[in-house]
């Protein structure tokens, strides 16, 4: 399909009230801003970057107050005190520590608590933790019989 002047062309981002001739016409302007230089990114020597970060490091200062002052956003200055603490410390080399692994001590004995002998006349007795008690009415053989044992385990 070919196209010629006088066609009407319809395509849905085109404004047929939009003038093509580029001919200023005067209208209100609510903010003007100028720029001047070429824009981009500015280029920060390293002696004003110093300045900045002294400024911003000074006691009471605020990082976004010294950001305000020199036309800077404050995650800039942050990043130069970045910058500027890895700079002035090596990487950490990766270290390991030495173990020492000492034998266990043998533990302490715990004392026992002693309970109250009962009342009834009974004999309680107590050898390395070990309790034997005999109540009243038990036979003499039986009583040095354990008695026996008792110092034979020793």
């Amino acid at each position: 399909m070919a196209i010629s002047l006088g066609d009407e062309i319809r395509m849905s981002s085109f404004d047929p009230t939009h003038d093509l001739t580029h001919e200023p016409k005067p209208t209100v302007v609510r903010r003007l801003e100028v720029i001047t230089g070429i824009g981009g990114r500015r280029k920060w020597s390293v002696d004003a970057k110093a300045e900045i970060m002294l400024e911003a490091l000074a006691p009471g200062a605020t990082v976004s107050e010294v950001a305000r002052r020199h036309d800077l956003r404050p995650q800039q200055v942050f990043g130069w005190l970045r910058e500027a603490r890895k700079a002035g410390q090596p990487a950490p080399a990766p270290a390991f520590v030495s173990v020492v692994v000492e034998p266990e001590a043998p533990a302490a004995p715990t004392p026992k608590k002693r309970r109250k002998p009962r009342a009834g006349g009974g004999i309680e007795i107590e050898i390395d933790g070990v309790v034997v008690r005999i109540d009243r009415g038990a036979e003499a053989k039986t009583i040095a019989a354990v008695i026996q044992a008792l110092k034979a385990g020793q």
